[in-house]
């Protein structure tokens, strides 16, 4: 009881800047392992050849719709679990999150047998050559079959966030990040089992990560209570559930539509062109990543507060979280962009058309990130508002909106460097309307603020009459 009152604390009352680290900070730290992992995957990958790169490339965006499904009903439960702990309203929070975890599950299930049986048609739709095919089948196979466990993950991740247990989140991503390190040279070199070994660690990485959810959830250390009994479908959880989680789904369907449309516009320059979209979208993959991990604090904070009705923390938790966002992208950028060159050497030594054409490429998304930061707060803040409809398309924006209008048109102008600049340019077009944006929501909060101190002060105004009367 103590631990969830002070849960409660850390999202209620504790300063923005120490409730923020807090809640944000392991969040991030876990991400980052999870992002260097991913790009340790890549590297030990990339030792056997730029064929094996291109085929772990193609799988990348799969393995994201998948994952997508627990970010539906993750996300979405989690800024309304966020909203309900905030007014004090623990029972309907309790099937929420039931509801949310146990239909991640099976809607994953479904879609990973789905994916399976009708494996070599889709990567031939998300890029797949004749000559990394093989590859393609052999590592997908199994990473999107063991993916269940990370629709599971996700999920949890996203509801122990929203009830500002950070510390768990990390202690997932951290022992499922750190074994996938140990187990890929052991799989993919000493037992030689090639782009099928990073796959075999991935699943057992991402079983661990599953196990340490299971004993949070067994020894109660949630606030919430989850149950198959509570699990509820009524219209108006399901409503509350959907309407964030499907731009959030939206938002991750685009990711992987952008991947694949870039890989499928690359593999006309061949193969090394192809690879070389690997590493570049597994780096920017590593950034954007800390920014979502460190928005996880953010998040919870922005539910509760405005749940609570507390505006001028809100205020306090939205400016404090686009500083310290946009200061980690400016200097994550520049760090991408400068040294672009001797990133891209870390992934092949002898392809130098992978390094040149990632080079291009990676120097400017570095640069165009710097923008990151205040549009992610953004998309995060109007789905923790339950402002679906204004999340969804800004959520679209840089991903889809902007960015598949882009890779449609810039090739047949620039050719390949019509492929490296559309997501830069995509990035940019997406903090104009961002800034747009972001002027009407502050108005609307401003007048939704002055609405409740008014209602405060008649019954004040009331009680006072009333006492004297």
């Amino acid at each position: 009881m103590k631990e969830r009152n002070g849960k409660m604390e850390l999202l209620g009352s504790i300063p923005i800047p120490k409730a923020l680290l807090s809640l944000g900070l392991p969040t991030m730290i876990g991400m980052l392992i999870n992002a260097l992992y991913n790009l340790v995957d890549t590297y030990y990958v990339g030792g056997l050849g730029t064929d094996q790169m291109a085929a772990v490339t193609v799988a990348f965006p799969l393995g994201q719709i998948v994952v997508g499904l627990g970010l539906l009903f993750g996300n979405g439960a989690a800024a309304y679990l966020s909203r309900l702990l905030g007014r004090g309203d623990k029972e309907t929070a309790n099937k929420v999150a039931s509801t949310a975890l146990y239909s991640s599950v099976l809607i994953g299930g479904i879609m990973i047998v789905f994916s399976v049986i009708f494996l070599e048609p889709i990567l031939k739709q998300i890029g797949a050559i004749e000559s990394i095919m093989p590859y393609a089948i052999s590592y997908t196979t199994i990473y999107i079959t063991f993916s269940i466990f990370n629709i599971f993950n996700v999920a949890m991740n996203n509801i122990v966030s929203s009830e500002g247990a950070a510390k768990t989140a990390m202690c997932a991503l951290l022992s499922g990040a750190l074994l996938n390190v140990i187990l890929d040279p052991i799989f993919i070199y000493n037992l030689n089992l090639g782009v099928a070994g990073a796959a075999i660690a991935t699943a057992i990485s991402q079983i661990v990560s599953t196990l340490v959810y299971l004993c949070y959830i067994l020894r109660k250390k949630s606030v919430f209570s989850f149950s198959i009994k509570h699990c509820c479908f009524s219209k108006e959880i399901m409503s509350e559930i959907l309407k964030i989680g499907v731009p959030t789904l939206v938002f991750q369907l685009l990711t992987s539509l952008s991947i694949s449309m870039i890989n499928n516009a690359a593999k006309e320059y061949g193969g090394s062109v192809l690879a070389a979209m690997g590493p570049l979208t597994k780096i920017m993959s590593m950034g954007s990543l800390i920014v979502f991990g460190f928005l996880k604090g953010f998040q919870p904070i922005a539910g509760f507060s405005y749940g609570a009705k507390k505006f001028n923390r809100l205020n306090e938790a939205i400016i404090t979280s686009i500083l310290w966002s946009t200061i980690f992208c400016t200097i994550f950028g520049l760090i991408a962009a400068i040294f672009s060159t001797q990133i891209m050497t870390l992934f092949t030594k002898d392809d130098m058309e992978m390094i040149r054409v990632g080079s291009i490429a990676l120097r400017a998304s570095g640069i165009s990130f710097m923008l990151f930061g205040i549009y992610t707060v953004y998309s995060f803040l109007f789905l923790v508002l339950g402002k679906a409809k204004e999340g969804c398309f800004l959520g679209a924006c840089r991903q889809g909106i902007c960015f598949v209008p882009a890779i449609l048109i810039l090739p047949s102008f620039l050719g390949l460097n019509g492929i490296l600049y559309a997501q830069p340019i995509a990035d940019f077009l997406s903090a104009v309307i961002t800034a747009f944006m972001a002027v009407h929501i502050h108005r609307v909060l401003s007048i939704e603020k002055t609405h409740v101190l008014s209602a405060e002060i008649d019954s004040i105004v009331y009680n006072s009459g009333g006492d004297t009367n």
